[in-house]
């Protein structure tokens, strides 16, 4: 339901809301570059900073742990002190960042630059809550499939362009170019985006917010450094249990801080209601997340590219021409995809266009499985994918979240599933490297090096797929949402039972 002019919030006089969309792109865009720009200029760093190609894949390791962990705590601060603020205080983070890369001496500089950088990737989620605050459902669908289609890059252009620029002038280049972003994004963020109230009272769950980054920290750390460490070495099962402990210590705090089952007098409330993280509005959609990175992105990152540029058992080809035929159209069209998935979203639902993302996925990877060994079917299959995955999926989960939390933990539940983005990308890579160093070691030939892999990750997408329809739609105004979803205003408390 659209808010009335009584309703919406009243806006200082130095913003401009008609800005308010450009603003968020250019906020999330100086993160996104960081993100996809660097990949192809790693052994730039490792050369200019006569370091270990191993102290640099730490860099990437933790970047991206920090964003999954960024994004929970952050989120679910801005319920409490605003959003524009957090996203300030993200854009503050990143410019620190990346001037830290951008003129790093050394290896450990460059390393703290990059954990700065990776905490402002809650950017995005809290890009998604602003604008379900302040639009329309119609308006907020067709602006989050934007937000979306920003967060797959520049159509696949921004990974060659990366590679371009180490090679002629040198991975510093890129963080600067980030940092002239973000610094634009600053001042565009001051101008355009209007100073909505918080809508929690209250003050922040600190000790379960630590018990939960703790958690996630140490799945992701096992996820991604298990198989250089060894699946069943000392240092995984710290990682991998400890998180484990972590989160479930965080559930037993958050029992007796969320609810009708809160201490009187707990000035704390809950990171995120355990009723809801229970409900079918939360846990199917959090799987679903998961699952569908784990797939996907496992087989778009990791074993399309070993596999196209395998001469033995796949097609031989280079880098840069394995880049352009299986990454740059699915990346293209995602682009495309995002702001129909936006579009159609509070028209026909959410959920709705959640599942046909997803089924559209599990099908289009089934044919490039299938015909693994016809280059060209291939192509066609992930450019597919990337319309279903890229585009419908990743933008529909995304308007899922938010339309799907009560309006006063609208943070929590959104920066949980772009935690989960990152869970499910460590879960799939991991399990895609491990299956493939399988076949190597049993001796598989040819295309069967990699067929254990592509077959993972077909069996995950197929299982997203079921715990899509597990999501339950959300009461309340049907306007919003075909399937029930009411959106900003028609969230509702979670009902015990669910």
């Amino acid at each position: 339901m659209p808010m009335t002019s009584r309703e919406r919030p009243r806006t200082a006089r130095s913003t401009n809301p008609r800005f308010m969309l450009p603003a968020l792109v250019l906020a999330v865009l100086g993160y996104q570059i960081n993100a996809t720009m660097l990949s192809p200029a790693l052994p730039d760093v490792v050369h200019r900073l006569h370091t270990t190609s191993g102290l640099v894949g730490l860099s990437q390791t933790l970047f991206f742990l920090l964003a999954a962990v960024g994004q929970v705590t952050l989120a679910r601060l801005s319920d409490y002190r605003g959003r524009k603020p957090m996203i300030l205080v993200c854009l503050g983070l990143l410019i620190i960042g990346s001037l830290a890369c951008a003129l790093a001496p050394n290896i450990a500089v460059f390393v703290a630059g990059r954990v700065l950088q990776g905490i402002s990737a809650a950017t995005f989620s809290l890009a998604f809550l602003t604008l379900n605050d302040v639009l329309d459902p119609a308006a907020f669908g067709r602006a989050a499939g934007i937000i979306s289609a920003v967060n797959g890059g520049f159509a696949g252009v921004d990974a060659i362009a990366g590679g371009w620029l180490a090679d002629t002038v040198g991975f510093r280049a890129i963080f600067f170019g980030s940092l002239l972003l973000s610094v634009i994004g600053t001042f565009a963020v001051l101008r355009g985006v209007p100073a909505v109230p918080p809508r929690s009272e209250g003050r922040m769950d600190w000790l379960g917010a630590g018990l939960l980054a703790l958690g996630l920290t140490g799945l992701l750390v096992g996820l991604s450094q298990g198989a250089s460490w060894g699946w069943i070495s000392l240092p995984t099962a710290i990682a991998l249990l400890g998180g484990l402990a972590a989160l479930i210590v965080f559930v037993l705090v958050q029992r007796t801080r969320g609810g009708d089952r809160a201490r009187p007098g707990t000035a704390a409330t809950a990171v995120i209601d355990i009723r809801l993280l229970a409900s079918r509005r939360a846990w199917p959609l959090l799987l679903t997340v998961t699952l569908t990175l784990a797939g996907a992105f496992g087989a778009l990152a990791l074993t399309i590219p070993l596999f196209t540029q395998d001469p033995h058992a796949g097609y031989g080809l280079s880098a840069t021409h394995s880049a352009l035929m299986y990454a740059t159209p699915a990346s293209a069209i995602g682009v495309v995809g995002a702001p129909l998935a936006g579009y159609l979203g509070p028209r026909f639902g959410w959920r709705r266009i959640a599942l046909i993302g997803s089924a559209g996925s599990l099908l289009a990877f089934a044919v490039a499985v299938a015909f693994m060994n016809s280059a060209w079917v291939l192509l066609v299959a992930l450019t597919v994918l990337g319309l279903t995955y890229n585009g419908i999926s990743i933008t529909a989960l995304n308007g899922l979240a938010v339309v799907s939390a009560p309006k006063d933990q609208q943070g929590a539940l959104t920066g949980l599933t772009g935690a989960c983005f990152g869970i499910g990308a460590s879960l799939g890579t991991a399990l895609a490297s491990g299956l493939i160093t399988a076949a190597g070691a049993v001796g598989a030939v040819g295309p069967g090096m990699y067929a254990g892999a592509l077959y993972a990750s077909l069996a995950l997408l197929a299982v997203a797929l079921g715990t899509a329809f597990a999501i339950r739609p959300v009461p309340g105004n049907t306007n919003q949402d075909g399937n029930g979803n009411g959106g900003r205003n028609g969230a509702v408390p979670v009902p015990a039972h669910l």
